[in-house]
């Protein structure tokens, strides 16, 4: 398994940060927020950082959502929703650069 990016060292309250995609990334096929999807946040990204993500899950399935600011609105998408071990290697390759 690959070893997420490290806690910026200046403010012990960061979360991780996301690189920017390597060359040859995984694009992930992003989708529209569900209407009513509440979730259980996992674990999540410096939401310093545009778009900021969240490993969430719902009804025993897992996904990631990307949060997006633009032009003053809050635009969020989520990936296709599975089984926790797929949602984690997506969630890996998404910390090290290899997807976006």
């Amino acid at each position: 398994m690959i070893e997420p990016p490290p806690v910026p060292d200046d403010d012990r309250y960061h979360s991780a940060h996301v690189p920017r995609p390597r060359p040859g990334f995984t694009r992930l096929r992003w989708e529209r927020l569900r209407e009513g999807s509440a979730a259980r946040i996992r674990d999540y990204t410096c939401d310093c950082q545009n778009p900021y993500y969240e490993l969430c899950s719902a009804g025993g399935q897992y996904f990631i959502r990307r949060t997006w600011l633009r032009n003053g609105t809050v635009q969020v998408h989520e990936t296709a929703r599975g089984r926790v071990a797929k949602a984690m290697e997506v969630w890996s390759k998404l910390l090290s650069g290899e997807a976006a």
